[in-house]
């Protein structure tokens, strides 16, 4: 039966045998599929993750919908960006940025973008000079959602003052097949902001259907790390110290003053109407990117960092030299020329580095690592296990990756999975401390076998530095040791 089920079937049916009870399965939910045929519908499933479902037989079969699916269709990034960008006078293409026209790293410094962003302020900005400028009608991106089981939702503004709501990062589920819709029953012109999956699935239907390829005028990606379950949300404002029946809304990425870029806080607002939580990062336990705490089964399939796919790419500059900056700065590649043109119209109004593609493959070097190295490990297993995968760039392959590193990608899974088992038992008692107490014993294997014992030394002891001094008094002593280099 499995070997005549359509690619899309074995995405969304096909569970991972190392997610426990095999639940997991390798479908995003963004909800293309569901967009061109109403078979299937987008659900969040036991784990705070859309997925999609059949519900009644497809109307053209399953394959339609195969073809709009970025862990389905036969086409790739790589196809996808050629057909885009390839005949651009001055292109260049990078096995990890994939084609592009130049590579910054900066910040906005106009009318406080920067301020109110993650980073540097740039994808709100480009999406609201876009509409300044009449080159689109509205943006579809992500805004505050209409209650706490929704906390931010796809959406479309088509003014500024509507765009602002919708800045800063998201680290929450979402599915985008009614924002689909209703570009289909309206007839503007569209920018579409993403992570890199959902831009090619928006890249995919615009293959398929002429009317959104004629609408969807750019679409501007996000770096990214990998889609949290809402799993994520709710476990940074409880541990906060917000009950789980009064979380109303995390603000992922509250600037603290004076801190550098990456000591940022969450800030959890109430149902209640008691005082938000303020709490740094820092001091919360699920933070950990590496971690891979809740993360989408989907996204250790995934082998595009940078959305290769967009126009234009912004994400965190997670580099020495900026990210001290507590204002924060992006990295940008830029794909299109209309988009290149559009930076080079308002140099006035940004600051501007020029960069590298070397610069931008380190801002987000261990991400490229788990998606390209720790892909053909985990290709390879399964493949050796006899189990179905999403066909990707990435070869199955053991070749050069060391015992300890196989080790290492081993664990991550192991941490991902374990992580959303101790969390249903944290809320079956009613206890945050349960979660701890479920994956200490767990993290603590995977320093062990990813973490040399010196380095582990100096990791604590810059954790307990940054627990018990001051945010201004460690943003000083850094300045002290840059002066004295």
């Amino acid at each position: 039966m499995a070997e005549q089920q359509n690619d899309i079937e074995r995405v969304i049916s096909s569970p991972d045998a190392d997610a426990i009870g095999g639940a997991s399965t390798y479908c995003i939910g963004c909800g293309s599929c569901a967009f061109v045929d109403p078979a299937f519908h987008i659900a969040k499933n036991s784990d705070g993750c859309f997925q999609a479902q059949i519900e009644s037989t497809p109307v053209n079969g399953t394959a339609e919908a195969s073809e709009v699916c970025p862990f389905a269709s036969a086409v790739n990034e790589n196809e996808i960006a050629q057909q885009l960008f390839a005949e651009q006078p001055g292109i260049q293409h990078n096995q990890y940025l994939g084609y592009f026209l130049n590579t910054y790293i900066g910040y906005v410094s106009k009318d406080g973008w920067r301020s109110r962003g993650s980073s540097g302020g740039f994808v709100s900005w480009m999406a609201a000079t876009l509409l300044e400028e009449g080159l689109v009608d509205a943006v579809v991106h992500v805004k505050d959602g209409s209650d706490p089981n929704h906390m931010y939702e796809y959406a479309i503004s088509h003014s500024v003052e509507e765009l602002k709501s919708g800045a800063k990062s998201k680290y929450y589920p979402v599915e985008m097949s009614h924002v689909l819709s209703y570009i289909k029953n309206h007839d503007e012109r569209y920018l579409f902001i993403g992570i890199p999956c959902f831009v090619k699935a928006i890249r995919l239907l615009c293959r398929h259907d002429a009317m959104l390829n004629n609408r969807v005028k750019y679409c501007i990606g996000l770096v990214c790390g990998h889609l949290k379950s809402d799993f994520f949300a709710k476990s940074e404002a409880w541990e906060a110290g917000v009950p789980l029946d009064e979380i109303a809304r995390v603000d992922f990425r509250y600037k603290t003053p004076g801190s550098p870029a990456s000591d940022y806080a969450i800030k959890a607002e109430r149902l209640d109407g008691q005082p938000a939580a303020i709490k740094r990062t820092a001091e919360l336990s699920t933070t950990n990117w590496g971690l891979g705490y809740f993360k989408y089964n989907a996204c250790d399939y995934c082998d595009d960092v940078l959305s290769e796919t967009a126009d234009a790419t912004f994400g965190d500059a997670w580099l020495p030299g900026y990210v001290d900056d507590g204002n924060g700065c992006n990295v940008i590649v830029v794909r299109n020329q209309e988009i290149q043109h559009i930076l080079d119209q308002h140099k006035e109004d940004l600051t501007l580095f020029d960069s590298t593609p070397e610069e931008i493959y380190r801002s987000q070097a261990g991400g490229f690592r788990h998606r390209r190295q720790g892909l053909a490990y985990r290709l390879d297993v399964h493949k050796k296990r006899g189990e179905w995968t999403p066909t990707k760039r990435v070869t199955p392959s053991l070749e050069g990756i060391s015992e300890q590193r196989q080790a290492i990608y081993a664990m991550r899974t192991t941490l991902k999975n374990e992580s959303f088992a101790a969390f249903r038992e944290a809320v079956g008692a009613n206890d945050f401390s349960v979660f701890i107490a479920h994956m200490r014993p767990i993290e603590h294997q995977y320093q062990r076998i990813s973490v040399p014992l010196k380095r582990r030394i100096v990791r604590k002891c810059k954790t307990i530095v940054k627990l018990v001094l001051p945010e201004r008094a460690v943003t000083a002593i850094r300045h002290a040791n840059k002066k004295k280099q």
